[in-house]
This record gives C-alpha cells, structure tokens and sequence, in this order.
C-alpha cells in the first residue's frame, strides 16, 4: 500500500506495534516520526530505513508532546496519520499492585492517548484530512482479572475515540479504537502475574491488527476489531456479562 508523501506519527514505536506500523508506513514511502522512552529500541525500529525519523518522548509530559509535534511538523510536514501506540501492560489483581503503579498505566495507555490526540488533531481538522488511530483493545471492552488497571486505561481510550469521533463525523478526519485481542509483541512480556487467560489461546500476529486498521478505516467505523473472535467476545460482553465472569472465575481459579 502506498503512503507516498505522508507525514506518519507513532508513539510505542521503539518495539511491537508500533514499530512494525513505523516500518510498513516508511516502505510504502511515507515520512514517520516515531517516537517512544526507548531510544535503543527505536534504533532498531530506523535501521537500514531512511524514512523513519525518531524522537525520545515521554507521551504522559504534555509540554514535551507539544514541542516534539511542533518540531516533527516543522521538519518533515503536517502530520497526515496518527498510531497512538505507546502502552504498558504490568498486570496484577488491584488489591495486590501498588498505587503507583496502577496510575503509570493510565497516565501512559490513557493520557498519552489524550496528549497526542489534542496536539495533532486541530491541524488535521483545520486542513480536513487525516487519520486518528488510537490503540484501545479488547480489554477496554471486557474487564478480567488480573488486568484491572489496564481494562481500566483501554476503557478510557474507548470512550474517549468514540465521542472523539462522533463529534468530528463528517469533518475529513477518520477517528478509529482499535480493539485486538492478545497481539504477539514484547508488551505480553509485562503480564508478570501469568493471567491464565493468556494461555488460552495463541496471540494473532501484529500485521494481523495493522490490515485490519485499514480495512475499517476504508469503512468509516468507530472500531476496528481484528478478528471474527474479538468481534463476538465484544458482543458477548455486552450481552451476557455474566457468563463471562463465570468463565473468567472457572479460567483463573478464583
């Protein structure tokens, strides 16, 4: 697919996600700025390609989100696509994480959503053109043990692209959560507490959820969800929620 001429940006671009977005974006000849903490990593992300640019950014400091955007627009161009990718993902049960720990994750998985959002977005809608994606997941529809303060972030991102893109309908700017189930990159390596559930099943690969971003873009949905699977374990949760817990308690043993 081509990308000839876009100004990309990415957050979590140093691994996962994010840097196979970086990558893919920069073969089909676009300009991306990838930013992430992880310098080393995004290295590896640009190695042997010239088109991705990087930037250390923490994406919970606002001011830095605003002077880095301006510095990427000054330097390569408007930004015509946004992957907010960056996230976290220590998993524990609420009771037993610390504080400080279940806050990090909204301020990386949420409020970098909203920093980046809010710095990119009004150039966008001022030239009408342009694409939002923000990564929410499966789990900002159905909560589950052991990942309450992420459910807890991706829930947030949900209702904050939706209403973000209702409120935008029609303004040339396509707004979309993407909502994957467990995706086979580095962030699974933080659920440190072995949820069970991730057991159950192999993650899909990350290509998986980057063709189906583009697919329901084409479409103009509020929501991509990746897979036939996903799909129906969101309308599961939304309509037996209580079979869903009795199948989460029987999974974890608790």
């Amino acid at each position: 697919m081509s990308f000839e001429g876009q100004v990309v940006f990415i957050t979590g671009g140093g691994s996962g996600m994010g840097r196979l977005a970086a990558q893919r974006m920069a073969d089909g000849g676009a300009k991306v700025a990838a930013v992430d903490v992880n310098e080393a990593g995004l290295a590896e992300t640009a190695e042997g390609r010239e088109g991705i640019h990087t930037w250390r950014l923490d994406v919970t400091d606002n001011q830095a989100v605003l002077d880095t955007v301006k510095e990427v627009e000054d330097r390569l161009g408007p930004i015509d696509r946004v992957f907010n990718a960056a996230a976290i993902m220590p998993t524990g049960l609420l009771m037993e994480q610390d504080t400080a720990t279940i806050l990090r994750i909204m301020e990386v998985d949420y409020n970098g959503v909203v920093h980046v959002a809010k710095a990119i977005l009004p150039g966008m809608l001022e030239r009408g053109r342009g694409d939002l994606i923000n990564f929410a997941s499966i789990a900002g529809w159905g909560p589950t043990l052991h990942f309450g303060a992420y459910n807890a972030a991706k829930f947030a991102v949900v209702a904050f692209s939706e209403v973000l893109h209702h409120e935008n309908r029609g303004k040339g700017v396509r707004i979309i959560a993407v909502c994957p189930p467990p995706v086979a990159t580095p962030l699974l390596d933080q659920a440190t507490s072995k949820p069970k559930v991730l057991e159950l099943g192999k993650p899909i690969e990350p290509g998986q959820v980057l063709d189906a971003i583009e697919r329901d873009l084409a479409k103009g949905k509020p929501f991509c969800f990746p897979t036939t699977q996903t799909k129906l374990a969101w309308i599961l949760r939304r309509f037996a929620p209580g079979l869903v817990w009795s199948w989460v308690h029987k999974v974890e043993g608790q």
